[in-house]
């Protein structure tokens, strides 16, 4: 089954890069197809100074190997075995501190001593917290999520909560989405139609957002708020998220590992905006259990 599900993630690859360039209307992504050290390979698509979108990458892999003793660690295993993973990633920054930074992950995960299991979520970082845009956000999920299951999307947005959250500013990265991981089952089609939903949920939900918020004015002051919040998300990504910590540690790809960084970022100083601007009424915003569906 392992085949079937890595060719729907490269046809979702094909069909979320058309989606958002026709969104953009001037960018097009640049594909660059690699090989893995032990086996697979993938292609890695990056846009780059389109009209919406400053740098985005849509990223497809299908890569084999044997567990390191990091990955094992990693991932709590016992026992040394031959792994295959497969998936889909992608990280949006746009032009406009008004439009949000999104990012999504979808993917599978096979193990030569029968364990495999699913993973992925979507999550969306805005540099100013509209909370009209975030509960529309979570509506979407919420209706995708509840297709195949209403448990799903309360656990993996509490879930997201607390994956999304730096520790170190103590506060989220973003408004949050949905999360899961190990996720599986004696019967894989099921959890796959799930998978399958949320990838399709991506193109539809980011594009109405980079849409509406495409024209919303913006200054200075904007554009410098901009660059602190993408050095939190750096942080994150840096500090403490696994998908980058397993690409570098099982010997992946450094340039698409590192396509989720954004093209330019800044870190003031003990930077506080005052808790009336709306700067300071984002950071009130950037808190775990706010119930936005």
């Amino acid at each position: 089954m392992r085949d079937t599900i890595a060719t729907y993630f490269q046809q979702l690859q094909d069909r979320i890069c058309q989606a958002l360039e026709t969104a953009d209307g001037l960018g097009t992504f640049k594909e660059d197809k690699w090989s893995h050290h032990s086996g697979g390979g993938g292609r890695s698509r990056v846009l780059e100074n389109g009209n919406i979108i400053e740098k985005g990458g849509v990223n497809f892999s299908a890569v084999q190997g044997q567990t390191s003793e990091a990955l094992m660690r990693q991932m709590n295993l016992d026992e040394q075995a031959d792994y295959f993973a497969t998936g889909v990633s992608i990280v949006m920054h746009p032009h406009s501190p008004m439009v949000p930074i999104i990012h999504m992950n979808v993917r599978y995960f096979e193990m030569s001593n029968g364990l495999s299991w699913f993973g992925g979520g979507i999550d969306l970082t805005p540099h100013y917290v509209v909370e009209e845009d975030a509960r529309w956000f979570h509506q979407q999920l919420k209706t995708s999520c509840d297709k195949h299951d209403p448990s799903y999307y309360p656990r993996f947005k509490k879930w997201a909560d607390d994956y999304f959250y730096i520790p170190h500013r103590q506060e989220t990265r973003g408004v949050g989405g949905i999360f899961f991981d190990y996720l599986k089952s004696e019967e894989k089609q099921p959890i796959f139609r799930f998978v399958q939903e949320v990838g399709e949920t991506f193109a539809p939900t980011y594009t109405h957002l980079m849409l509406k918020n495409k024209d919303v004015p913006f200054g200075e002051t904007e554009k410098q708020w901009q660059l602190v919040r993408r050095g939190r998300y750096a942080e994150f990504n840096l500090a403490w998220d696994r998908g980058t910590k397993f690409g570098l540690e099982t010997g992946g790809r450094t340039e698409s590992i590192l396509m989720s960084l954004p093209p330019l970022a800044c870190w003031k100083y003990d930077y506080r905006p005052s808790a009336d601007s709306l700067e300071g009424q984002t950071i009130l915003l950037l808190k775990k259990g706010i119930e936005w569906a």
